[in-house]
């Protein structure tokens, strides 16, 4: 035996009915709050203020970690046999 019950009612409606709280009023001060959180730390997300947060030497460090691996590439051991 199948019973099916269809029940047409709003969200709100079933809420009330369940005796759940109503929380919309906190849910769209808790949206607002991440939406102006989220607008600012865009600001910060711009090329040029990631590059400087990065590489706060700007070309200087840059050139020095290069200068850095080639020295290390050229102090590197080599195994060469002299014939």
């Amino acid at each position: 035996m199948k019973i099916h019950f269809d029940i047409d009612c709003t969200p709100e409606e079933a809420r009330t009915f369940l005796g759940l709280p109503d929380v919309s009023a906190m849910q769209a001060d808790v949206v607002a709050k991440l939406r102006e959180r989220l607008l600012t730390n865009i600001e910060g997300m711009e090329p040029e203020a990631l590059l400087k947060t990065w590489m706060p030497a700007g070309v200087e460090g840059w050139e020095k970690m290069v200068k850095g691996f080639w020295d290390q590439m050229g102090a590197a051991p080599t195994d060469k046999k002299k014939s």
